[in-house]
C-alpha cells in the first residue's frame, strides 16, 4: 500500500501561501510601527504577487520515467 498525501490543485496551494505570507508582512509592518492602512495596502499588493509567483514556478515538473531493459 502507497500511502501519499492528498492531491492539491496548484491555485489552492498559492492561495494559501499568499494569504499566509501577506498575513506576516501585514503584521511585521504593524510591529515596526507603519500607518495600518499602509500596511493593509502593501500587504495586499505582496500577497498577490506572492500568489501569482507561486502559481506560475511553484509546481514541480514530474521527472520522466526510466525504462529499464534486461
Amino acid at each position: 500500500m502507497h500511502l501519499r498525501p492528498p492531491s492539491i490543485d496548484q491555485g489552492v496551494q498559492a492561495g494559501l501561501w499568499a494569504v499566509g505570507l501577506g498575513l506576516i508582512i501585514w503584521l511585521g509592518m504593524l510591529a515596526v510601527d507603519v500607518s495600518g492602512a499602509t500596511a493593509a495596502v502593501m500587504s495586499v499588493l505582496a500577497a498577490g504577487a506572492i500568489f501569482f509567483y507561486v502559481r506560475l514556478f511553484g509546481e514541480e515538473k514530474p521527472r520522466p520515467r526510466r525504462i529499464e531493459r534486461d
